[in-house]
């Protein structure tokens, strides 16, 4: 466990983003998150891409914030989060969101994990399958390698004068290149995020992607799930998406004609689909 006062050392407080709240950790890091939606409404969990914050969901809130009670929350070392030394673990980031659901007495919720996230919520529906409910798990994979690779971009990412070069490439995986190369809003909104991020943060995440493997382990998952791959992502691929849907046991499966950003290339439809699963449909 992380020291809490090395944790608040390494890194100072960042400010939170506006209308959010945020809650301390047992390891000493400030997590911020936000919710929209009534109260009384059953919890849905949203879960980022590495390089990210909370705001990449901005497009499905409206719509899902009329069903559900959405929190959404800034991992570790992005957004307005602390950022901890070190690498981080995928159980790591799993027990933020478990220690994030203690702190709003949420007993079971929904979760909807893109890219790191859908790493976070495979562990939580292999290792606390008592606090899912229903699983989704988008444009992410069970496992990604090799190790070398990651090794070289955190070393890299750490030795770099600033987020610039890292943002660039992390936006060249994401969109296809008709829309990197027209430069408009939504490409410059996500730079916005990517730059906004400390290195350390982003080189923490890759070190938890770069040591999951649960390749066999999800097919422990009892959690009714859907996965929904891009059929042109770069970074995890269709197949990986397939490969999931495959082990673990009834999982729907949904390919979009995305990239990486499902939920932001096909807005509407990846929302659909959502909402059509999380109310017990055919997907």
């Amino acid at each position: 466990m992380t020291n809490t006062s090395s944790a608040r050392l390494a890194t100072p407080v960042r400010e939170s983003p506006a209308n959010s709240s945020s809650f301390v950790t047992d390891d000493g890091v400030r997590i911020v998150y936000r919710i929209d939606g009534p109260a009384d409404r059953p919890a849905l969990i949203l879960s980022n891409s590495i390089g990210t914050n909370l705001h990449m969901w901005d497009r499905q809130v409206p719509e899902l914030s009329q069903h559900f009670r959405v929190i959404r929350y800034d991992f570790r070392g992005h957004g307005g989060s602390d950022v901890a030394p070190g690498g981080y673990s995928d159980a790591r980031l799993s027990r933020d969101v478990i220690e994030l659901m203690d702190q709003l007495g949420i007993e079971r919720a929904h979760f909807l994990g893109l890219s790191l996230g859908g790493f976070v919520g495979q562990w939580l529906a292999i290792h606390k399958p008592e606090r899912i409910d229903r699983l989704i798990l988008s444009n992410t994979a069970a496992h990604l390698g090799p190790a070398e690779l990651f090794d070289r971009s955190i070393t890299g990412v750490l030795a770099a004068p600033d987020m610039k070069a890292t943002a660039e490439t992390f936006i060249a995986n994401w969109f296809p290149k008709a829309m990197v190369a027209e430069n408009g809003p939504i490409i410059e909104e996500f730079r916005s995020m990517l730059l906004g991020n400390p290195q350390q943060g982003i080189a923490g995440s890759w070190a938890a992607v770069r040591d999951a493997d649960m390749r066999r382990t999800i097919a422990l998952i009892t959690a009714p799930t859907l996965v929904i791959g891009g059929e042109f992502d770069m970074v995890t691929s269709v197949d990986m998406s397939r490969e999931i849907a495959s082990t673990i046991p009834g999982a729907k499966l949904k390919i979009l004609p995305a990239v990486h950003l499902s939920n932001v290339e096909y807005p509407k439809e990846f929302t659909e689909e959502v909402l059509a699963f999380l109310a017990g449909d055919a997907a």
